[in-house]
């Protein structure tokens, strides 16, 4: 067995892709595994996309663990690399903490159903049909636009802004900034709006014009929801999570360090 860990009881969770499961049956004998359900710590074994899936299946849950990522999948900005002979205990021992903080959305669709989801990177509105979105955007109670004339909106985490945002064109926002990015998707009116930095404990919302003939879909990371009336963002300070990360290898400075990326 390995060396004790600082963490009585630590699962390990892969995602399905051959890679992820050849680590993990490397990693099988190393502790004794604990159900996720038991543990005091998850390993993750995959990509971003699959390090998303757990932690927002623990939050579904109600109970939520430190996240040590081991990327075995694309991009694993959200994990650490993975090294086949690396001793894990005396990473997971070594490794720093990072708070992450997701938004809380509530969707209210056409029909008046009602509906609340979380995201740890971004919640992006995105017209369904050929047909340009009519949006308008509220922060903290006060218009900013009237009427968004676009492919959508989104509404980046800092955890978040090097992603969807990112491709949108959206700033880097730096882990502990306070700020939330928020980024047009291909804006047609007002022409010159490329989006504006916001206090993260800034309430947002965005009602959509014209649902009949324009309609727009939300998605929370990874959930949608269709036929948009109004939805509501706001911080979910009660949610917070927490992801292990090598000394060296934190999201600060990858976020850092993608800014400078040619």
């Amino acid at each position: 067995m390995g060396e004790k860990n600082e963490f009585a009881r630590l699962a390990m969770v892969a995602s399905p892709a051959e890679p992820a499961q050849e680590a993990a049956r490397h990693l099988a004998d190393t502790f004794d595994w604990a159900p996720l359900g038991e543990a005091d710590a998850v390993v993750v074994l995959g990509g971003d996309g699959f390090m998303l899936q757990i932690l927002h299946q623990m939050l579904d849950e109600g109970r939520v663990v430190p996240a040590y990522g081991i990327n075995l999948g694309t991009v694993g900005f959200l994990m650490n690399r993975y090294r086949q002979n690396t001793n894990l205990a005396d990473k997971l021992a070594k490794a720093r903490r990072l708070s992450v903080t997701p938004l809380h959305m509530t969707a209210i669709t056409q029909d008046g159903a009602r509906h609340e989801h979380n995201a740890i990177n971004e919640v992006s509105l995105l017209r369904e049909t050929r047909q340009t979105a009519k949006i308008e955007v509220e922060v903290s109670g006060k218009t900013r636009i009237p009427e968004l004339a676009c492919d959508g909106v989104l509404l980046a985490t800092p955890a978040g802004s090097t992603a969807y945002n990112l491709s949108a064109n959206g700033p880097i926002l730096p882990l502990g900034s306070n700020l939330l990015a928020l980024t047009p998707i291909s804006p047609f009116r007002p022409r010159r709006w490329r989006g504006a930095i916001l206090p993260d404990k800034s309430d947002v919302v965005f009602r959509v014009l014209e649902p009949d003939k324009r309609p727009v879909a939300a998605v929370a990371d990874q959930k949608e929801v269709r036929d948009i009336a109004e939805v509501r963002l706001k911080i979910a300070r009660e949610q917070e999570l927490t992801l292990l990360f090598d000394p060296g290898h934190s999201l600060d400075e990858r976020i850092v360090s993608e800014q400078f990326v040619a």
